[in-house]
């Protein structure tokens, strides 16, 4: 069916039109509309109506292929908080390398960015070549800076875990010490410019070794109003920064695509941000921000936080004011999230590691998209109470599923949308990924209560006439024509928690449940169900959707 209307005659003809797809064209502009039979915007008890609309005309940003990244980190299994101890053998130093699952996670991404670092970082000395001291690790130490003694990463741990991610697909950023060989004064503040020696010995070995590093992030939680344990001023960090980008470019002279340099990796501060870009010159390519809005882990009101959009929307401003400082600089440097583990003090056992804490961490994705961010770095991958994977089982925890499947169907376009109904569905849309015909979106349903219906207007988009031979008809799709007697489908994605408990560690995809054979290690597959083009989208209490619209050629897409 096709039908002409105007700008103004839209709206009235969606709430007289039967269920299915219309097609209006303005000009050389076409909307497409996945209708419903009732009133777009209507609502009652347990069941609600509304409408996604998609601008198709332009993007509104562009992140990196691989915008997942998660972290690896420096705790020992002495680290505990509030009682409890939950990083068990995590860290870069005893992380089991061996591990099927481990190896498996990673390579399901191909590549996974893994940033390396944490809090001891700026506490690591790296073990050279000719060395008579010993490789110390980290003990507790009340009277030492952040409580731990210095550690050491041994020159055969570095082989192995370099060995380690070559074959499994990562692609790593090494944190530096910004410490290294520096004191500080009694109120924290660091004297004198960084000390490069132990880096430069760190970048030659790895050269000689033929590792690769994707980029070499200076400090951790240095800069500004909440450096933990010692600051750093920001033309102080900048001119270090500098010094980096100088040692990477000689270090790597003969290299046709050198490592990028990156920092601070801290918490946002606008004024301490803006001095320490301005100041780089040029020489810091990534801005890292770290974020943990929800609270301490031990904060018992962090389900309510997540399950608030209004909390939610408080999240954007960080990203927002990080895109308006790279801006007005002028500069080339982009912005990545370096590290996020939402509750800090390594989150919190059956919230951050459970299926609710999805909510929180998509929708952080899908914001931070929207701002141009390029890369989003999870805490952790494994370790705490917050890794995408169980610290003790390495079983994918729900969130490690989330992650999956953005990385596979959110593409690098990031488009404009907006949910008319209910305040608790969350919607985000890109392009499809790996190909330029298609739109992907996410649609997340804060509400236990609420079943949503809903419809998706695009904008600006014609309909591809052929038909999809790579899916095979199902009894649900074959009557699924458009008037020319084309096949048409999409593919959904339907996340739920087991059982219906929020702080389950199980996830549901498509009403099955998620598992991992502990002896093969094998990720399972993510398969879609298919539905009719031209029905709603039903998106049940406390779930999350990617849909997947294939077979359409969207402008910003191209």
């Amino acid at each position: 069916m096709i039908i002409k209307l105007r700008n103004d005659e839209l709206r009235p003809k969606l709430f007289a039109a039967e269920m299915g797809l219309l097609i209006g064209i303005f000009g050389l502009c076409v909307v497409m509309i996945i209708l419903i039979k009732t009133s777009l915007f209507s609502e009652k008890i347990g069941f609600a109506v509304g409408s996604v609309y998609v601008n198709g005309t332009t993007s509104v940003a562009y992140i990196d292929e691989d915008f997942v990244c998660a972290t690896l980190d420096w705790w020992p299994p002495q680290k505990c908080d509030y009682g409890t101890c939950s990083w068990g053998d995590s860290s870069l130093l005893n992380l089991d390398l061996n591990n099927k699952i481990l190896f498996n996670a990673i390579k399901a991404f191909s590549p996974l960015k893994l940033r390396l670092g944490g809090t001891l970082q700026n506490k690591v000395m790296y073990q050279t070549q000719g060395d008579q001291e010993p490789c110390s690790q980290f003990t507790i130490s009340t009277s030492e800076f952040l409580g731990y003694t210095q550690g050491c990463l041994p020159m055969s741990r570095w082989d192995e875990l370099n060995i380690f991610f070559r074959k499994s697909g990562a692609k790593v950023i090494f944190g530096l010490n910004a410490l290294s060989h520096r004191n500080t004064n009694m109120d924290g503040s660091v004297i004198g410019p960084w000390n490069s020696t132990n880096a430069e010995a760190l970048m030659k070995y790895t050269i000689e070794k033929g590792f690769t590093i994707h980029g070499w992030e200076l400090g951790n939680e240095l800069s500004g109003f909440n450096a933990i344990g010692a600051s750093i001023k920001a033309d102080q960090y900048a001119s270090d920064t500098i010094s980096l980008q100088n040692l990477v470019q000689k270090m790597y002279k003969n290299f046709v695509v050198k490592p990028i340099v990156l920092g601070p990796g801290g918490f946002f501060d606008g004024n301490w941000f803006t001095e320490y870009v301005s100041k780089s010159n040029n020489s810091l390519q990534v801005l890292t921000q770290h974020i943990y809005n929800l609270g301490p882990g031990v904060d018992t009101h962090l389900v309510k936080k997540i399950l608030n959009p209004w909390y939610l929307d408080g999240g954007s401003q960080s990203f927002k004011d990080v895109q308006n400082i790279l801006k007005e600089s002028g500069s080339q440097t982009v912005a990545w999230v370096g590290e996020a583990g939402g509750a800090y003090n390594s989150g919190r056992n059956r919230v951050s590691n459970a299926f609710v804490f999805s909510f929180w961490y998509l929708d952080q994705m899908g914001m931070a998209s929207l701002y141009d961010t390029k890369t989003y770095c999870r805490q952790t991958l494994i370790g705490g109470n917050y890794g995408l994977l169980n610290t003790a089982t390495f079983m994918p925890n729900p969130d490690y599923y989330s992650a999956l499947l953005w990385h596979r169907l959110m593409g690098r376009r990031v488009l404009s949308a907006s949910f008319n109904g209910i305040k608790k569905i969350r919607s985000y849309a890109h392009c499809a990924k790996h190909s330029r015909d298609g739109l992907t979106l996410l649609l997340i349903n804060l509400d236990g209560s609420i079943k949503a219906e809903i419809g998706v207007l695009i904008e600006n988009v014609t309909i591809i006439m052929a038909s999809t031979p790579h899916l095979k008809p199902t009894q649900e799709t074959k009557s699924s024509r458009n008037p020319e007697g084309e096949l048409f489908r999409r593919e959904e994605y339907h996340l739920t928690a087991k059982n219906g408990k929020l702080n389950s560690n199980t996830v549901l995809l498509n009403g099955k449940e998620l598992s991992v054979n502990s002896t093969t290690g094998v990720i399972p597959s993510l398969d879609p169900i298919q539905v009719k083009l031209g029905s709603p989208i039903m998106v049940a209490p406390f779930s999350i959707v990617f849909v997947h619209i294939p077979n359409i050629h969207v402008p910003a897409c191209r």
